[in-house]
């Protein structure tokens, strides 16, 4: 008889705090097998939108060179880096982040697939950029340093 009084009281006395639940609501995740098939749907969706022609002017961001450019298409890139590539040579930007038109965004985590998204480049001029100067000065010490790189 007495544990049945106990329980009661202590029943009673703990009060809801913060502790005895967390303040935010559950969350609940997905079902996977409901997140592939709507996820399929999207994707048959931005296909329909591509193959018809109702996209607009589509835009992407890609990691090239240890940047992220957003780009479109006949854009123009100036990049500072040496590619082994000459003048008229394709390039294909396979980092790709993100691609988005008017209607719909394809966000990669953390890339896009090499078989849902193609963007190619076409290396226009190679130019040998100005002289990068390293310079080393030590004030009341008569120290002045200078080198130049190409």
């Amino acid at each position: 008889m007495w544990i049945f009084i106990i329980n009661l009281i202590i029943h009673r006395i703990v009060a809801k705090t913060s502790l005895t639940s967390p303040p935010w609501p559950e969350v609940k995740l997905p079902n996977p097998v409901e997140e592939a098939k709507h996820h399929a749907e999207v994707v048959q969706k931005v296909n329909e939108m591509i193959a018809t022609g109702q996209y607009g002017r589509l835009f992407a961001v890609v990691h090239f060179a240890s940047k992220q450019y957003k780009i479109t298409s006949e854009d123009l890139i100036m990049m500072d880096n040496v590619l082994q590539a000459e003048c008229g040579d394709r390039i294909r930007m396979e980092k790709v982040l993100l691609v988005g038109a008017d209607d719909f965004t394809l966000i990669g985590r953390p890339l896009l697939g090499r078989d849902l998204v193609r963007v190619e480049a076409t290396v226009i001029e190679k130019t040998v950029s100005w002289p990068k100067i390293n310079m080393r000065f030590r004030k009341k010490q008569n120290y002045l340093r200078k080198k130049s790189k190409i």
